[in-house]
C-alpha cells in the first residue's frame, strides 16, 4: 500500500507505520541523549499513553528512568487494507524499542474509563509489576462513558457566557478568517466537566489505592493547558477550561483519599503544542503558529518529549518543584512570559492571509501536524509500498 496523508479539516484519516516510527524513534534518542533525568520512576502507568504528552512521558519513564510501564490507550488495529491510527504505531514503535532495549512494557487497548479496564490494569500490575510509584493522567477523549451508570457525555469545544467571534487561521483553506462560536449552554459545561474533568483521574487513583497497588510517596500528574488572555475565550475561561478546573478538585480529592501511602497528585500545566486535540480547537492553530515563531527565534520552545523531560528534572522529581498558586507544577513558564505573550500578540493583530508565512511559522505548524500521523519526514520516501500492518508485542 502508498500511504500518503488524508487530511480532511483538522485531522487526518490515515497514518503511516515507518513514519511514526521514525518520530518515536527520535525522541527516545532524545531522552537517551539526557544525563540529569533523576532515575526515580520504577513503576509507571501511564493513562492515555499513545500519543503527545502521554507518549513522551512513556518514552521518559522508560529509556530516561529506566522503568518498567504499562500504557493504556484506545487505537484502532490496522487491516491488509486500512491503516491503523497514528497512536498504534506509535506503541508499536515503542514496544520494539523497549524490548530491543531489555525494558518491561506491556499494554492495554481499551476503553480507559470503563471499570473493566481499570481491573485488568491492576491485576497486570500485581503480578508483574508490584506497586506503581508514578501514575501519569494524559487522557484526551470527545467522549465519556461513566462507568457507574451508564450514560454517555460529550463535551464541546465552546465559551461560557457569551458567543464568541475571533480570528482564526483555517488550516483547510489556508487562509486568515473569522469564527464565531455559540456559548454552551450549562448542560453542555456539565457533560464538558463529565468527559474532560477530574472524575475519572479520581477514579483510577482510588482503584488503584484500594487494590493497595500504589506505593508509598507515590506521584500523580495530570496535564492541563491553561494559557493567558489571547486563548482564554475559547480554552481556559470555556468549557475546556472549566473542565480542567475540576482536575484542581480532583487533585485534592486524590491527596486526601492516598494520605495512607503519602501519595503526591499534581495537575501539571504544560506549553501549547500540536496534538490532535488541539488541532481541533478553533484559534490554537493560529496561536501555536505565532508562539513556534516566538520562542523559536528565543530558543525556547519545547515540544512534547522536551517538556517532559523538563517535568521530570524540574518538577516530579525536583526537591525545589515550581508550584503555582493553586500547587499546580508550573511547566509552561517560558510560554507565558510577558515578552512571548506580547509578541505573540503583535503577530495575532498584524496577520493577514497574504502574511502568514512572513509573521507565523505556519510551516513548522503544518510540519509538526503531519509528524503526529508519520508524514513529511525529509528521510522517508513516501511514494514506496509498504504494508499497513504492524502488531504490538505484549497486548493485553
Amino acid at each position: 500500500m502508498i500511504i500518503q496523508p488524508k487530511i480532511r479539516g483538522f485531522i487526518c484519516t490515515n497514518a503511516h507505520p515507518q513514519g511514526c516510527a521514525e518520530s518515536i524513534n527520535k525522541q527516545i534518542a532524545y531522552v537517551k541523549q539526557q544525563k540529569d533525568i533523576p532515575q526515580k520512576a520504577k513503576n509507571v502507568l501511564v493513562i492515555g499513553a499513545s500519543t503527545g504528552y502521554g507518549m513522551a512521558s512513556r518514552i521518559t519513564a522508560a529509556f530516561g528512568c529506566g522503568a518498567k510501564t504499562l500504557g493504556i490507550f484506545f487505537e484502532k488495529e490496522p487491516t491488509e487494507k486500512r491503516t491503523g491510527s497514528a497512536g498504534w504505531y506509535n506503541t508499536a514503535a515503542f514496544q520494539q524499542a523497549a524490548d530491543d532495549a531489555g525494558l518491561w512494557a506491556k499494554n492495554i487497548n481499551g476503553d480507559a474509563f470503563s471499570d473493566e479496564i481499570k481491573a485488568k490494569a491492576i491485576d497486570i500490575i500485581k503480578a508483574e509489576m508490584g506497586q506503581i510509584d508514578l501514575v501519569v493522567y494524559s487522557l484526551a477523549s470527545p467522549r465519556r462513558t461513566d462507568p457507574k451508570t451508564g450514560i454517555t457525555y460529550s463535551s464541546v469545544l465552546k465559551p461560557i457566557g457569551d458567543s464568541v467571534t475571533t480570528k482564526n487561521l483555517n488550516t483547510s483553506k489556508r487562509v486568515i478568517d473569522e469564527v464565531t462560536i455559540e456559548a454552551a449552554t450549562e448542560e453542555e459545561i456539565a457533560n464538558t466537566v463529565k468527559v474532560m474533568g477530574g472524575e475519572d483521574w479520581e477514579l483510577w487513583l482510588n482503584a488503584l489505592n484500594e487494590a493497595g497497588v500504589l506505593a508509598d510517596g507515590y506521584q500523580s500528574v495530570a496535564y492541563t493547558y491553561i494559557g493567558k488572555e489571547l486563548t482564554w475565550p475559547i480554552y481556559g475561561k470555556a468549557t475546556i477550561g472549566r473542565a480542567k478546573e475540576d482536575l484542581d478538585r480532583a487533585a485534592a480529592a486524590i491527596n486526601k483519599a492516598t494520605k495512607n501511602v503519602n501519595g503526591q497528585a499534581h495537575v501539571t500545566s504544560l506549553n501549547a503544542v500540536v496534538t490532535q486535540a488541539s488541532s481541533a480547537i478553533p484559534i490554537m492553530p493560529l496561536y501555536i503558529s505565532a508562539m513556534f515563531k516566538v520562542m523559536k527565534e528565543d530558543g525556547t520552545y519545547e515540544g512534547c518529549i522536551e517538556q517532559i523531560t523538563n517535568l521530570f528534572r524540574e518538577n516530579i522529581y525536583s526537591d525545589n518543584p515550581r508550584l503555582d498558586d493553586q500547587g499546580r507544577y508550573r511547566q509552561n513558564y517560558k510560554e507565558l512570559e510577558d515578552s512571548v505573550q506580547q509578541r505573540v500578540q503583535e503577530i495575532w493583530d498584524k496577520v493577514e492571509t497574504e502574511t502568514i508565512d512572513e509573521l507565523t511559522d505556519y510551516k513548522g505548524y503544518h510540519q509538526e501536524f503531519l509528524h503526529l500521523f508519520g508524514f513529511g519526514h525529509d528521510n522517508i520516501d513516501y511514494t514506496i509500498d509498504v504494508s499497513p500492518l504492524r502488531t504490538i508485542q505484549n497486548l493485553v
